[in-house]
């Protein structure tokens, strides 16, 4: 049973970059056909996709997030992280990464993903 758990400091200041890594028992990320993606919630919110990293490791982000979002991957360590840039007190919100086995689409569909991480809060203040 794959198993996800993101990690990562709770407060970011602004202006800074948010970093926050997923690290992934019971499955490899490079397993084909699945993709790994970040997703999160802000408070009062609904579910914003972010962007993925698919098992052959190439990325697609969410268009709205695209200029300051990068996804990357360590396989030796079976992890993956988000790095959002220029944060503000908008970006703050509970991190989720999860699994998929299509592409995900926008708006969110959380059909489209089969496991979860337990989420992590980010706050976005000075």
């Amino acid at each position: 049973q794959v198993q996800l758990r993101e990690s990562g400091p709770g407060l970011v200041e602004p202006s800074q970059t948010l970093s926050l890594t997923c690290t992934v028992s019971g499955d490899s990320i490079t397993t084909p056909y699945y993709y790994w993606s970040w997703i999160r919630q802000a408070p009062g919110g609904g579910r914003e996709w972010i962007g993925y990293i698919a098992h052959a490791g190439y990325t697609y982000y969410n268009p709205a997030l695209r200029s300051r979002t990068s996804i990357s991957r360590d396989t030796s360590k079976n992890q993956f992280t988000l790095q959002l840039s220029s944060v503000t007190p908008e970006d703050t919100a509970v991190y989720y990464c999860a699994r998929g086995s299509d592409i995900p689409n926008i708006p969110f569909n959380a059909a489209e993903y089969d496991s979860w991480g337990q989420g992590t809060q980010v706050a976005v203040s000075s």
